[in-house]
């Protein structure tokens, strides 16, 4: 009986193929938006889990400051080198911990140059960020205490500046002052955000407060914590013992921040999984105006077949019959629509992710929903044209022109 069914249901589409597609037309659509935006959000927070987890693991960031609602960072007295050295004496569960300072600046070789980004650092920084060296050498402690004119750089400013050349013990100039040129960080590319992690010239951080800057402030201080269980601990530490140095009261609030990396993904990851299904939401209004299409188009048939029908209830068809093969129909439609709108939206997912460099995160539970879903719509809007047809008075049905 089905079989049958399915049979008619098919002929009926292959007779009216142009209309049957543009039935279709709003499942297609609806199942393939849903499919496309579930997918591309899958990829930003896969990005952003991979961006977070490229700047090394456990890391605290204490910043001068504190941020308000919605507002900017409040003023607040800078760090100094020394803030570092406590937080290294004190708390016992760091792994590392890297005073930094930032700034930009014109790397210039001959006459080439390129404006990159600056950080003064201590030589564990390469540690705490998980930056391998693939060439040369990282500075070192003697260098970093002595503010020796050395950097390390990135594979932009490499390509930028050097060419096919190797920049091992070559000299550059950043501004105004010559620095050797002693290794070549591993290249990272382009994070979420669109930032070149490779457009970074790493030195002494005495060289660039006394050379580049002329002060003797810190940005912020970087913290590794030894394992992620030690993190809540760490950071409690962290906040009483600056709260000591900085001479806070109990009454008086935080001029500084503490705050974690991880905590920053996952508010990221959060942001992008709302925005997604939001974004996936408004695509699935699609599937409920096709749906109202395959009831539309439905009905029509119902109207168009009238005398058919007449036909075979008059020869001894049940009413149970006539609503499986109107109801085979309409998901049959639902089901091809679905299956068109599969295809097509992997396809615009693989399309958007490649335009937008982010990972392809394939997710057979979407595909499998997106499939339901229609089947669903299919049965859903189906059935009130199927009974319609089903109740019609046999006699009346062959009167009908």
């Amino acid at each position: 009986m089905i079989g049958n069914a399915l049979i008619l249901a098919l002929r009926e589409i292959r007779n009216n193929l142009m209309r049957a597609a543009l039935t279709t037309l709003g499942i297609i659509i609806g199942v393939g938006a849903v499919i496309a935006m579930v997918t591309l959000g899958n990829g930003a927070t896969a990005s952003i889990t991979n961006t977070v987890s490229s700047i090394g693991k456990n890391l605290l960031f204490v910043t001068p400051g504190t941020r308000g609602e919605g507002g900017p960072p409040t003023q607040a007295p800078a760090f100094q080198i020394s803030d570092a050295d406590a937080l290294r004496r004190e708390v016992m569960s760091l792994a590392e911990v890297v005073p930094e300072v930032d700034t930009s600046a014109s790397a210039i070789l001959g006459n080439r140059s390129k404006t990159t980004s600056v950080t003064g650092a201590t030589t564990n920084w390469f540690d705490a960020r998980s930056w391998n060296i693939v060439s040369g050498r990282r500075f070192n402690e003697a260098e970093d205490r002595t503010g020796r004119s050395v950097c390390v750089i990135g594979e932009t400013v490499r390509h930028e500046l050097f060419g096919a050349q190797d920049p091992i013990g070559q000299r550059i100039r950043l501004n105004k002052i010559t620095c050797d040129v002693v290794g070549l960080l591993q290249a990272k590319g382009r994070n979420t955000f669109g930032q070149d992690q490779d457009n970074y010239v790493i030195m002494p951080i005495r060289t660039v407060q006394r050379r580049l800057i002329g002060n003797i402030y810190v940005g912020d201080i970087m913290v590794a914590v030894q394992s992620e269980a030690a993190t809540p601990r760490a950071k409690e530490q962290i906040n009483q013992l600056m709260r000591t140095r900085r001479h806070l009261t109990a009454n008086q609030k935080n001029n500084f921040d503490v705050q974690d990396l991880r905590e920053i993904g996952n508010m990221l990851s959060s942001i992008t999984g709302v925005l997604t299904a939001f974004l996936a939401a408004i695509a699935a209004v699609s599937l409920l105006v096709g749906g109202i299409g395959i009831m539309n188009i439905m009905l029509v048939s119902v109207t168009e077949r009238t005398r058919e029908i007449g036909i075979r209830l008059a020869i001894g068809a049940r009413e149970r019959d006539v609503l499986l093969q109107f109801l085979i129909e309409a998901v049959v439609l639902s089901a091809l629509g679905g299956i068109v709108g599969i295809i097509l939206g992997m396809s615009g997912a693989a399309a958007g992710c490649a335009a937008l460099n982010l990972p392809f995160v394939f997710q057979p539970g979407i595909v499998f929903i997106a499939v339901l879903f229609s089947a669903v719509v299919g049965v859903a809007f189906g059935f009130f044209p199927a009974r319609r047809a089903a109740r019609m008075d046999p006699i009346e049905a062959l009167r009908h022109e």
